[in-house]
């Protein structure tokens, strides 16, 4: 598994852009295609979305090439107590539909982290 690129920055809806211009960056590193590609931008967003919701105030996303791209978004920072939303179902429906893989990391009830891998067509 090859390291391509790591984002540490505070979870503020305003970022999203910029975090979606790196997951296009680092899907073309990978060499996935554009429909693909297009796909991880919105797992990337909704991954982060399910974690700005739950009250971290920051996020790490890492992506590496393995067999296509291998994506881990996951919390830091501690956390503070909110309880997930009605958008919540619409982000993890989106995550199933899009993605064969995808995984969640959670501490007992709390959600960690959701990784996924985007394979080369």
């Amino acid at each position: 598994m090859k390291q391509l690129l790591t984002l540490c920055f505070p979870l503020d809806s305003g970022i999203m852009t910029t975090v979606r211009l790196a997951t296009g960056g680092a899907c073309s590193l990978a060499g996935i295609g554009l429909d693909a590609s297009e796909d991880c931008k919105v797992c990337v967003t909704e991954s982060l979305l399910l974690l700005l919701h739950r009250g971290y105030p920051a996020a790490r996303v890492e992506f590496c090439e393995d067999e296509g791209l291998r994506v881990r978004i996951g919390g830091e920072g501690g956390r503070t107590e909110t309880s997930p939303c009605e958008e919540d179902e619409i982000s993890l429906a989106l995550l199933g539909a899009l993605l064969e893989e995808f995984d969640t990391e959670r501490e007992g009830d709390v959600l960690r982290a959701v990784a996924f891998r985007i394979r080369k067509a």
